[in-house]
């Protein structure tokens, strides 16, 4: 049991830090990425690769992914600076699809299908399975620390002051002098190297990487972690993640408590909760559970 809720951890621990870059990106700038799922994929092959075939450090492999990451980030926020809303949402979801095709087809780089097995992990072979589980759960939520304290930084910043008011006018921005597309692509670059540390971080603890387990469904979970716990507030990303997470596993062990249920009603009765509760949540609470608190938006000419 102690295993099993130390990997849980870990599992909330990597979706709160997608939530986090996720949450600089959309609660900040409000531009809408639904390319989670590719970056995370990117983070996760090139730290695998680095450290498996390359034989890097683990620190130096999740550092080279974050730098990837980043680096493809600022390039899709340039080749896509014109676009906004659905438009961008759509081109970030086509982006993500893509990346997953081509680790499901470049069998030379990715192995394909069959996915990257035997990923070293933080002294794995050194401990036992559940020793390993705590220190994953340690170093996971250590990261998440770090990331959620310099992310808070940031979020009261004059950097973030601008993102905000790019993201409430954007033309107004411009007007006060505010390089809009400059602010956009530094912001898309920072939310995409946190989530390649958390491909990173996944990959070592998983020791296995595959397309089937970056698909969409990854993305629309963090995008309700954010909107659950309240977008524009890095609190309510890891909040959000954590609620996520105890409503999606919490519910598993509703067949232990309910016998008159088949296992296949039993699964479908999962989602109805977690899908009424979220209703519920943002029935009560619109702006999430811990919205973000008002700021003054005037830009000052340091900003």
């Amino acid at each position: 049991m102690t295993a099993y809720l130390a990997s849980l951890m870990v599992f909330a621990g990597i979706n709160a830090m997608l939530a986090l870059g996720l949450n600089v990106v959309w609660g900040l700038g409000g531009m809408i990425n639904l390319g989670l799922a590719g970056f995370f994929a990117l983070g996760a092959y090139a730290s695998a690769l680095l450290s498996l075939r390359l034989g890097w450090p683990m620190p130096l492999a999740a550092l080279a992914a974050i730098a990837v990451t980043a680096t493809l980030g600022t390039v899709l926020a340039a080749v896509t600076a014109r676009l906004k809303g659905d438009y961008l949402a759509l081109v970030t979801l086509g982006f993500s699809q893509v990346v997953t095709l081509v680790a499901a087809n470049e069998r030379w780089l990715t192995n394909g299908t069959d996915g990257i097995s035997g990923v070293p992990g933080p002294w794995r072979s050194l401990v036992t399975p559940m020793q390993f589980d705590l220190i994953c759960m340690a170093l996971c939520w250590g990261l998440v620390a770090i990331c959620f304290a310099a992310l808070t930084r940031l979020a009261a910043s004059p950097f973030a002051r601008v993102l905000r008011a790019v993201r409430e006018d954007e033309m107004v921005a411009a007007v006060a002098g505010k390089r809009v597309l400059w602010f956009k692509i530094r912001a898309f670059a920072l939310g995409s190297g946190v989530s390649g540390l958390a491909g990173s971080i996944y990959v070592h603890f998983n020791g296995y990487v595959a397309p089937d387990a970056l698909d969409v469904l990854l993305t629309l979970n963090v995008v309700l972690a954010v909107t659950l716990g309240g977008t524009g507030r890095m609190a309510g990303a890891v909040v959000g993640a954590l609620v996520l997470e105890t409503l999606t596993e919490g519910t598993r062990f509703a067949g232990d408590l309910i016998h008159v249920f088949t296992p296949v009603q039993i699964a479908s009765l999962r989602e109805a909760v977690i899908g009424i509760v979220l209703i519920l949540v943002l029935r009560l609470r619109p702006e999430g559970l811990l919205p973000e608190t008002p700021r003054a938006m005037s830009l000052e000419p340091g900003d």
